[in-house]
């Protein structure tokens, strides 16, 4: 690995590819530092991606990695473990000891998810234990359908879900009736969501399948899909590091960012599902994509006003 680029990209998934793509074609000396913890390792197809659809996550991002490639963009698999300002650039040291320094840092690292904890829910979580029905609910449709309530926002999902099966029960699980707006309950009982009060204990597996969703009381609700939120932990710990603003959300601590990526650090950016939750895979590709483009813009006007011509 040489030590100096124009441009580090930490993460290698949809955001930080596009980000060394569009770099890698304006002839930036780019790094992308890749993990090789993608968020969607579980789901065996990603969709909503116009061109994409259907293919599966590990197929996508070797394909990302073979095109930025031929641009000259070094892809490593490494972590970056710490960044810190040097003069007016990075530096950035990866795990496997090096450290190697940039003018400007991509931080697109992504987010966690951390499942309820359930029995048997980890397991199946990308198969038929979902958690959007845009990513999968086409292929869930008309089943028998389940929605794990850790919150009132719940009932939100369990709303949604009723545009691909008219048979969705909400398991109340840690949020008590009374917790659910009177909209809410209004609206459940218009699309015709059961109510299922008390806790779930596990879920019942047969076959390799889901087949149903046991509570507390050793009641069994048969299901073959069952909808469950993860609670967000975004992988924030170097855009804090580097002192980048960040803000409250329900879903974790995201950077304050303007419509291209730029955090409040000059020459810092995030892209993808570390600068907001909801950045799917098209999304993330776009954010990584507007970031890329507006680099080169940044690096280019800062050499012309400085006399160089790189």
């Amino acid at each position: 690995m040489t030590e100096n680029y124009e441009v580090i990209v930490a993460g290698g998934g949809a955001a930080g590819l596009s980000a060394g793509l569009v770099l890698g074609r304006a002839r930036r000396r780019t790094l992308v530092v890749d993990a090789g913890e993608p968020r969607n390792a579980p789901s065996a197809h990603l969709h909503g991606y116009l061109g994409r659809d259907g293919m599966s996550p590990a197929e996508f991002l070797a394909v990302g990695r073979e095109e930025i490639a031929r641009y000259g963009v070094r892809v490593v698999r490494d972590r970056v473990v710490d960044a810190s300002r040097e003069g007016a650039g990075f530096a950035v040291r990866v795990a496997g000891g090096r450290t190697v320094r940039a003018r400007h840092l991509v931080i697109a690292t992504g987010l966690r998810d951390e499942l309820p904890p359930v029995p048997g829910l980890a397991e199946r979580f990308g198969r038929d234990v979902l958690h959007c029905p845009y990513c999968h609910g086409w292929e869930a449709r008309d089943l028998p359908t389940g929605v794990l309530a850790t919150s009132p926002l719940s009932a939100h999902q369990a709303l949604m879900v009723t545009r691909w099966s008219e048979d969705v029960r909400l398991f109340l699980h840690e949020v008590d009736e009374s917790e659910l707006s009177g909209d809410d309950l209004r609206r459940l009982a218009t699309a015709g969501v059961a109510l299922v009060p008390g806790r779930v204990a596990e879920l019942v597996v047969t076959d390799d399948r889901l087949t149903g969703v046991r509570l507390a009381d050793g009641t069994v609700h048969a299901r073959e899909v069952l909808y469950a939120a993860p609670r967000a932990v975004p992988n924030n710990a170097l855009l804090s590091r580097l002192g980048a603003e960040l803000h409250d959300t329900p879903f974790g601590a995201y950077p304050v960012i303007d419509e291209r990526g730029r955090t409040s650090v000059p020459g810092l950016w995030a892209a993808g599902n570390a600068s907001g939750f909801a950045e799917q895979v098209v999304n993330a590709a776009s954010r990584g994509y507007r970031a890329g483009a507006a680099i080169n813009g940044e690096l280019l006007f800062a050499d012309l006003d400085t006399g160089v011509r790189r």
